[in-house]
């Protein structure tokens, strides 16, 4: 239940950001939510391979829970990572829109 707590508010933030920036809302909370799976995927590969070269026993015989709880810091990380690269590309490629009132009275 708190993973889907977890998937709901990156998926929101990310949603949120895409809004801001009038991008494809739904696409980039998807988006996020992907980046975490990634994220949890290459970590645990990582934590797997590590464990298995450096550990006397297999990690089949781990408790999974706290595997998972391992491999969450790694999620959330890629989630932060890809997050602050979107908003600092959309942040440059962003048209400043000029106020017409300002101009009104203005000689050319």
């Amino acid at each position: 239940m708190l993973g889907l707590a977890l998937l709901y508010f990156i998926g929101k933030q990310y949603y949120e950001l895409a809004d801001d920036y009038d991008k494809s809302k739904w696409g980039y909370a998807i988006l996020g939510v992907v980046s975490y799976y990634i994220g949890t995927f290459i970590g645990g590969i990582l934590i797997a391979i590590a464990y298995e070269l450096w550990s006397s026993i297999s990690i089949e015989q781990e408790n999974s829970f706290i595997f998972n709880l391992i491999v969450l810091p790694f999620g959330i990380l890629s989630c932060v990572a890809l997050y602050q690269i979107l908003k600092k590309n959309w942040e440059k490629n962003k048209t400043v829109e000029e106020d017409i009132i300002d101009e009104i009275g203005r000689l050319p």
